[in-house]
């Protein structure tokens, strides 16, 4: 599965390839004249856009600098972007995040926090609601059902399942549905209302949204399972961005909606119509559960082939990051992470 999604991931690249091979508009470390800022594409870039314009133009006020976003047909767009330095910074999700990370001189600076006060959120299926397709249907491998994924760099919709729900029953959605489709979360919570498509992953924040947005499409479905809950969404910015817009964008994102005022509770309006409460500061550790996840579905899908070099090998892999993060939370007095 992970060669899979390395294989979509090759082809969304593709798609902007011309664009990349553009030479950059600055060298390293010298301040940009626009800021280009991407978004991550959880739903359709119209939608997107009413709800960022005017947390991008606060931006703009902040930084001094006119801010251009950039929103991505897909996750892979958004890497790339960054990597080839067609962007600045970004809203990733935690897999594309992790790739920006590894392969875009990414790193992340702060990361979202929900307004609910809850921290994080869960991955889930979806099923219309007038069905009776239960989760043992859908894990049948009988290839009855069609199937809907995410972003093959989604965490909530394409390595949370797969790590917790698929690759732990041996399932592999290419050999066990009728067919499977991509797309966002907007697209996959409508297909599986509207009959599309018979079940599809998803995430609670999308779910919420829609409901709180007064959508009439979360009555017609309903969740038949979600996964245990994932950390917040990361914003990254290149390594190599001059220092000065770098401390401007982290005033900016620390400061955003906090505090108390007629203006900051504008802002965390703006906020709360992307299910967002506003920004804390981080760094590349908050990647480190994702890692875990993706360790423990290389390891689940060795083991379902039965090579034992390649069990013991992700085995380790498994091992080195859990002993990471455990020394994280020894050093933040924190719990050992469970396993």
């Amino acid at each position: 599965m992970i060669a899979r999604r390395q294989l979509l991931a090759s082809a969304g690249a593709s798609l902007i390839l011309a664009a990349c091979e553009q030479k950059p508009a600055v060298t390293p470390g010298e301040a940009p004249k626009v800021l280009n800022f991407s978004i991550l594409a959880t739903e359709n870039a119209t939608s997107l856009e009413t709800f960022w314009k005017p947390i991008l133009a606060d931006m703009e006020k902040s930084i001094g600098i006119p801010v251009k976003p950039f929103y991505g047909s897909n996750y892979t767009a958004l890497i790339e972007a960054l990597r080839f330095k067609q962007t600045d910074a970004g809203w990733f999700s935690n897999l594309s995040g992790l790739e920006a990370v590894r392969r875009a001189n990414g790193e992340v600076f702060a990361r979202t926090f929900d307004p609910s006060g809850e921290d994080g959120y869960r991955s889930i299926l979806l099923v219309p609601a007038a069905s009776k397709t239960t989760l043992e249907d859908v894990l049948k491998c009988d290839k009855s059902l069609t199937l809907g994924m995410g972003d093959a760099k989604s965490t909530s919709g394409t390595l949370a399942p797969m790590t917790y729900l698929f690759a732990p029953n041996n399932v592999r959605p290419e050999t066990c549905f009728k067919q499977v489709r991509n797309g966002n979360h907007q697209a996959n919570l409508f297909a599986v209302a509207n009959g599309v498509l018979d079940v599809a992953t998803n995430n609670s924040t999308a779910l919420r949204l829609q409901r709180e947005r007064g959508s009439e499409v979360v009555d017609k479905v309903r969740v038949i399972w979600e996964s245990p809950k994932l950390p917040e969404d990361p914003i990254i910015w290149r390594k190599d961005l001059d220092p000065a817009v770098k401390e401007k964008l982290r005033q900016f994102f620390l400061t955003y909606g906090q505090g108390e005022g007629a203006e900051a509770q504008r802002q965390r309006d703006l906020l709360s119509k992307l299910s967002i409460g506003g920004f804390r500061p981080s760094d590349d550790n908050h990647l480190l559960p994702v890692r875990e996840m993706e360790a423990t579905e290389a390891l689940l899908e060795a083991r379902n082939g039965g090579d034992q070099d390649k069990i013991a090998e992700a085995e380790r892999a498994l091992a080195a990051i859990r002993a990471e993060r455990e020394a994280l939370a020894a050093k933040a007095g924190q719990p050992a992470p469970a396993q």
